[in-house]
């Protein structure tokens, strides 16, 4: 967790790497039940322009909610809120690094409001998933 006291503008949040799996695929597939071939049939993926299975974005984007968790704790689970845009797909192998940077801090007397940037890249350094994730903190 981020020591709140310490917490400021530039701060660099806390990495998660991963690395996307067919088997993690296939069990968000069964979770979510989203069954679309693009994600589990390797037969099917390989005749469209992806070129090979896919892994679902939701699951991509679980991982900047567990590098968010990791650094505000039961404040980004009760009061956190996301909006990204889902850039690349990650494909089973890729390995993907969720990461974030603190962008601004709005202090007030009980709360502070903490809006920082994300992003889920691959190996490459390509783009998975950008955006902005806010979170109320305790001030």
């Amino acid at each position: 967790m981020i020591n709140l006291s310490q917490l400021k503008e530039g701060m660099d949040l806390p990495e998660i790497k991963k690395v996307v799996r067919q088997e993690n695929i296939n069990r968000y597939a069964e979770v979510s039940r989203d069954f679309n071939p693009i994600h589990i049939d390797a037969d099917y993926a390989r005749q469209t322009p992806l070129g090979g299975t896919v892994a679902h974005g939701m699951l991509i984007l679980a991982y900047i909610s567990q590098m968010m968790t990791a650094a505000f704790e039961e404040s980004w689970v009760s009061d956190g809120k996301l909006i990204v845009r889902f850039k690349a797909p990650a494909r089973p192998g890729d390995t993907i690094t969720a990461s974030g940077k603190v962008r601004r801090v709005e202090k007030s007397e009980d709360r502070n409001l903490v809006n920082c940037e994300v992003l889920c890249k691959n190996q490459n350094d390509e783009a998975v998933i950008t955006g902005e994730a806010v979170v109320r903190v305790k001030g």
